[in-house]
């Protein structure tokens, strides 16, 4: 296995990551037709991952690749809830120790089903503390290794791992045209720009939090004003992105896209009511923009529901409209 910390990711690494994914019986998440504007679209399921998110793609991908004496020495992460249950499926699943910093206000079926895993929660409050400063002084603490959520060569390689999936889904002489995302610090995204070149890509962001697209447009990372709003998508508040992910996506990825609480919400009654699906409010923001008329659609667009973690009652007031 590959153990310069320094190397780039590569789409040779997102076909990798798939066929390790395939060896563990990871199954294939659908491909649903979805029509929107009367452009029949498709959208990658997500949502029915083992964790009820993409996230275990990248988490299993970088524990995986692993040495020995990293993996008795441990891992820390820093979540809101989808990559800590990702890293904790993994971690478990190669009798790792893990450690996920969380924040105080996530959503409480997250912390739940991250701690069923097996992982230690370590909270922080939010705003107020610095979540990778509390993240840094545990690794420190315990000689342990960072697994960051999006800004690590493996995690990006393993989330890449989904474009091949659609790849093979779309069947011969087809191939996704383009890629809407989710995003946070925009692993995905360049996991998908990597293992689709011929794709187009999509970022899409909360309003307020847009700090991939706003990166993306000035050619250098921005970060997070001093006072953001609120938003309910808590899976993509990252502070910033990261120069390895402005480094794939530079250049790659088209203009982004930022869509509020109230498209969000929409966005999740329509997966409920049209595909039957439960999907979360970061895991929605894709949809979101597309239904919005954000996005350009054609009959090859694949539009990603990353996850789908949400609290019952929150979720019940969605469906409900309020």
């Amino acid at each position: 296995m590959i153990r310069d910390d320094m190397r780039e990711p590569t789409a040779r690494g997102t076909l990798a990551a798939l066929q390790s994914l395939q060896q563990i019986g990871l199954p294939m998440t659908p491909l649903l037709p979805v029509e929107i504007d009367g452009v029949q679209c498709w959208a990658k399921a997500e949502v029915l991952q083992p964790v009820g998110a993409f996230k275990i793609r990248g988490a299993w991908w970088r524990l995986v690749n692993l040495s020995e004496e990293e993996r008795q020495r441990g891992v820390v992460a820093v979540s809101s809830g989808n990559h800590a249950q990702g890293v904790a499926w993994a971690a478990r699943r190669l009798g790792i120790p893990a450690a996920i910093v969380m924040p105080r206000n996530a959503p409480q079926v997250k912390l739940e089903a991250t701690r069923a895993l097996g992982a230690e929660i370590v909270l922080y409050d939010r705003p107020g503390e610095d979540r990778d400063e509390v993240a840094a002084k545990l690794v420190e603490e315990r000689d342990a290794v960072l697994v960051h959520a999006f800004g690590d060569p493996w995690v990006i390689e393993g989330q890449g791992s989904a474009g091949h999936e659609a790849d093979a889904q779309f069947g011969t002489g087809r191939r996704p045209s383009r890629f809407i995302v989710c995003c946070g610090g925009g692993g995905l995204a360049a996991g998908l720009a990597l293992a689709c070149p011929q794709a187009a890509i999509n970022v899409v962001e909360p309003q307020g939090w847009d700090m991939v697209g706003r990166s993306l447009a000035a050619g250098e990372i921005v970060r997070v004003g001093a006072n953001p709003p609120a938003t309910i998508c808590d899976a993509l508040q990252p502070d910033a992105t990261k120069p390895i992910n402005m480094s794939v996506l530079q250049g790659r990825a088209e203009a982004g896209v930022a869509v509020t609480d109230d498209e969000v919400r929409a966005a999740q009654r329509f997966a409920f009511s049209k595909l039957r699906l439960v999907v979360e409010p970061g895991g929605a923001a894709a949809l979101a923009a597309a239904l919005a008329g954000k996005v350009p659609l054609d009959e090859d667009t694949v539009i990603m529901l990353t996850g789908g973690n949400t609290d019952m009652a929150s979720y019940a007031a969605t469906l409900a409209g309020r």
